[in-house]
């Protein structure tokens, strides 16, 4: 079995490649938006031209990194979102949902300070964690049926 997994969320820490080393052997391929916060939120002026008006600015970025986020969510078998510790992260719950929508399978890595926030988020995924190991867990017993340890 292969498993496809796209890597949705927070962007301002190691979770990602902690999973990824964590996964070193499995039948597993990943995929995430595009974590060059620059990058990202300039995207939209970068290539189709500048916006004197911020939204303008973020909305262009915002429908460019869309191409991405929605090709990577369709393709996924499974499909985690971190939630971090800073910002609102409006995006992650969005990609959350669109995944939910989709029928994916769905893992969220979250903090206990946002338990109460993200319940309904919580709810519609098969899985709630708190460490990217045990994302990484869960993704070894599902290719493999081992139990860490």
């Amino acid at each position: 079995m292969t498993l496809r997994v796209y890597l949705s969320g927070e962007i301002h820490t190691d979770w990602r490649e902690q999973i990824i080393d964590a996964c070193e052997g499995l039948d597993v391929t990943f995929d995430s938006p595009v974590t060059d916060h620059a990058a990202s939120d300039d995207c939209g002026v970068a290539i189709l031209g500048a916006e004197e008006n911020k939204y303008w600015h973020d909305h262009k970025g915002a429908m460019v990194n869309a191409i991405r986020t929605r090709k990577g969510i369709a393709d996924a078998d499974v499909v985690v979102v971190r939630f971090g510790e800073k910002y609102k992260q409006w995006n992650a719950a969005f990609d959350a949902g669109y995944a939910a929508a989709l029928g994916k399978s769905l893992i969220i890595l979250q903090q206990p300070e946002h338990d109460h926030a993200l319940k309904e988020v919580d709810a519609a995924a098969l899985a709630m964690t708190r460490t990217p190991q045990e994302v990484a867990q869960i993704l070894r017993y599902v290719l493999t049926g081992t139990l860490p340890g």
